[in-house]
């Protein structure tokens, strides 16, 4: 692994570093193929990224992330948290309301998929009446401890496509409830032309992006042409990246690498090689 970390630091120097106003560019966990542990961390910051996201196991495994990242001077940009929903109620994972008061005032978004049981069928706006008012009280928590809570669009969930998030998102009416953008789901569900006017309609409730090299017009394929090293596949994901700006939108964006079969190291530095090429002149 240091032999890795030096590669990584070698070719982010080269690359000249990863700052590009007005975002913040993280390594979703997806990088490591698991929480980061320290040594990991010790890549991230080697490759000049300005910090992570996880998957939230419990209050105590978040506290120790946030502890290694201040050590580092990361940011645990986001914490990527489950629900169901069913025709009875939505179910949020428990540890979402444990770790709030460990977000406080962090930072950290809390990444919000919504899976749909038996009876709710994806993209359906069946389920807002129930969704919408546990979504309400949830924020209501989480804004007392100073914590944002963003929609995770993901294929195959109820909210599966990024309309279906910004829909929901303005149902429940709390400016700490927005939604994220993840370019390689996008692209699956077939919405790759709609893509300029979805960060337009969400832009005022957009707080996190997720970025990836693809393909273009590869629309229900596989997730190995869909996510690939930022600095391949067809698609043009500066795209994202111009209209953004043309919005005037400032946030994070995260690395998504689920899936590649590299090593972290080569992952990240192949990562700053392509976002140092998405924001350059």
């Amino acid at each position: 692994m240091k032999n890795a970390a030096a590669l990584a630091w070698l070719l982010a120097a080269l690359a000249g570093g990863l700052r590009a106003e007005p975002f913040s560019f993280f390594a979703m966990d997806t990088v490591f193929r698991g929480n980061p542990n320290g040594e990991i961390l010790d890549v991230a910051k080697a490759s000049r990224y300005a910090g992570v996201g996880g998957t939230l196991g419990s209050a105590d495994a978040v506290k120790a992330t946030l502890r290694d990242c201040d050590e580092r001077g990361l940011q645990l940009f986001a914490v990527y948290a489950s629900a169901t929903l069913t025709r009875e109620a939505l179910t949020i994972q428990p540890a979402a309301y444990e770790v709030m008061p460990v977000l406080k005032a962090r930072g950290t978004i809390l990444w919000l998929h919504i899976t749909g049981a038996k009876g709710i069928a994806s993209s359906s706006a069946d389920g807002d009446a129930i969704a919408v008012p546990a979504l309400r009280a949830f924020a209501d928590l989480a804004a007392t401890n100073g914590v944002r809570v963003a929609l995770y669009p993901h294929k195959g969930d109820w909210t599966e496509r990024h309309p279906d998030a910004v829909r929901v998102a303005r149902k429940v009416e709390r400016p700490n409830l927005g939604v994220g953008f993840n370019l390689c789901h996008c692209l699956m569900v077939g919405d790759e032309a709609k893509i300029p006017d979805l960060l337009v309609e969400a832009a005022p409730n957009l707080f996190v992006v997720t970025i990836n090299g693809a393909d273009a017009g590869a629309a229900g394929t596989s997730w190995g042409r869909l996510i690939q090293p930022l600095d391949q596949g067809s698609y043009d994901v500066g795209l994202v990246l111009r209209k953004l700006r043309e919005l005037h939108w400032q946030g994070p964006i995260g690395l998504q690498a689920y899936g590649i079969n590299l090593s972290p190291a080569e992952i990240l530095a192949r990562g700053g090689a392509g976002w140092k090429k998405l924001n350059s002149p």
